[in-house]
């Protein structure tokens, strides 16, 4: 049978509980014994010390110990204290009695012979010794073998109070630990219970779900996670959406223009001619040109964009593509410069096509969209450990609203950067998935010479050995 994770949660944290509560009761168990045996050892001294006096004047009194080895009665006598030793309580008899210290006694000679007292006490093994002296001679000793366990009826008892006193406070801390943990268990799962059906409902496909976190543990850290995760799922399946009606309407206005010139032909309304064909064929490589597009950017979002880094000069790649359009340029009425005459290398890491591929199309862009007899002006320096390549043309210019959109894909701008002019309005957005793959940045700005600037940074790179 499986247990359900509430169960096992609780189960686990009541058996580390018990556990410890185990340990605990071990240890205080032993400590408690070897403390009270202490205790008692320490009442049998005192009997000692309080008797040792009384031992010390009956030998002087008989002058030798022989009327103590055959006078037991004459021992325990001796054994009782004297007046105001203890004070004396009514049916109490003295502590030392209750704790059975007086049977434990004996008396030695000097030799080591035992008079009188317990027959195990010992002047080799453990037992405590305590001289005895008479006119200030040592005349024996006293010796008390000491306690292993409570044998007064009075120790057991206390001994057995504390050890169900024990039992009751591990019992009552068991149950309340039993409490606790059905309570944060059951609090703990119904956050995770939320959590999961929050999760559920992700991975059917509803991403508008959010869930709400105080930030205070590690369960809210993860809810607060997954919610971020569900808002970046959803964007990009609005994305997905968009994209599948984006390119559903690109496609759409070539094929059908495709479509009404064949029929048009099929139906001799218009003859088969090269006259009729060439509108066909530029139908045609649009869309060939499209879907190109179309690849390039799915594959520069999926990281799937065959890249070749090294070692390159940018300068040299900026400066190359921008001479070899500045003819087209000119035959579209336009000056394309360049600033700066440097020849010192910029080395960044990256890949020599796919950076000609970018210059390419954002000079293309900037050629297709500027008006004639403006200009458009290239310039690359070195500013804060990046390279930074700036492209800004002439009118017309973009507003500033549009320009946070210029990179989105199939975005195009009004009036005259539409797509009459040619564009599919997926270069800039392949642009920026190039630029960010070398790790680098790129954003449009108003231009100085009244059109449109593009700039973008890449981080340098250490020259090449050799270079």
């Amino acid at each position: 049978m499986r247990l359900r994770l509430s169960v096992k949660l609780f189960l686990a944290i009541l058996a580390a509980c018990a556990v410890v509560l185990a340990i605990n009761g071990v240890f205080a168990r032993h400590f408690f014994t070897r403390d009270f045996l202490g205790y008692l050892n320490e009442q049998g001294v005192e009997r000692m010390r309080g008797i040792a006096p009384q031992v010390g004047a009956a030998y002087a009194e008989h002058g030798d110990w022989e009327f103590l080895r055959t006078n037991t009665r004459e021992w325990f006598h001796m054994m009782r204290p004297q007046d105001g030793s203890e004070p004396p309580v009514r049916g109490v008899p003295p502590v030392s009695d209750q704790t059975g210290a007086v049977p434990r006694l004996a008396l030695f000679d000097m030799q080591g012979n035992l008079i009188a007292g317990n027959t195990n006490a010992s002047m080799e093994n453990d037992s405590t010794r305590l001289p005895v002296l008479s006119n200030g001679t040592q005349v024996g000793w006293l010796a008390m073998v000491p306690f292993q366990k409570a044998i007064s009826a009075g120790d057991v008892r206390f001994y057995d109070a504390q050890v169900r006193a024990r039992w009751v406070n591990g019992a009552a801390s068991v149950l309340v630990a039993a409490l606790i943990s059905l309570l944060l268990t059951s609090t703990l799962l119904k956050r995770l219970k939320a959590l999961t059906q929050f999760v559920h409902k992700l991975a059917q496909g509803d991403y508008s779900q959010r869930i709400a976190s105080m930030n205070r543990d590690e369960v809210d850290r993860l809810a607060s996670d997954i919610s971020q995760l569900a808002s970046k799922l959803e964007n990009i399946e609005q994305n997905r959406r968009a994209f599948m009606a984006d390119i559903s309407h690109e496609l759409r206005t070539p094929l059908a223009v495709l479509k009404a010139e064949l029929e048009a032909i099929q139906d001799g309304i218009r003859p088969m001619n090269l006259a009729t064909l060439a509108p066909l064929q530029n139908e045609v490589q649009q869309l060939h040109k499209l879907v190109d597009d179309f690849y390039d950017l799915a594959v520069t979002q999926t990281g799937q964009f065959s890249y070749e880094f090294e070692n390159i000069d940018l300068r040299r790649i900026v400066q190359s593509t921008a001479v070899n359009l500045q003819a087209r340029a000119a035959d579209s009425g336009l000056a394309l410069q360049l600033i700066g005459t440097e020849d010192a290398p910029i080395y960044i890491h990256g890949d020599e096509s796919r950076l000609q591929q970018l210059m390419s199309n954002l000079l293309e862009n900037a050629i297709r969209y500027t008006d004639a007899g403006g200009r458009i002006q290239v310039q690359i320096h070195e500013s804060g450990g990046e390279a930074h390549v700036s492209i800004e043309d002439s009118a017309p210019g973009v507003e500033p609203e549009q320009r946070e959109r210029l990179f989105d894909r199939f975005y195009r701008v009004e009036a005259s950067r539409n797509r009459a002019s040619g564009g599919s309005g997926l270069g800039l957005a392949i642009c920026r998935n190039i630029v960010e793959s070398h790790g680098g940045s790129i954003h449009a700005e108003a231009s100085a010479l009244g059109g449109l600037r593009i700039v973008i940074r890449i981080p340098l790179q250490a020259p090449p050995t050799g270079a």
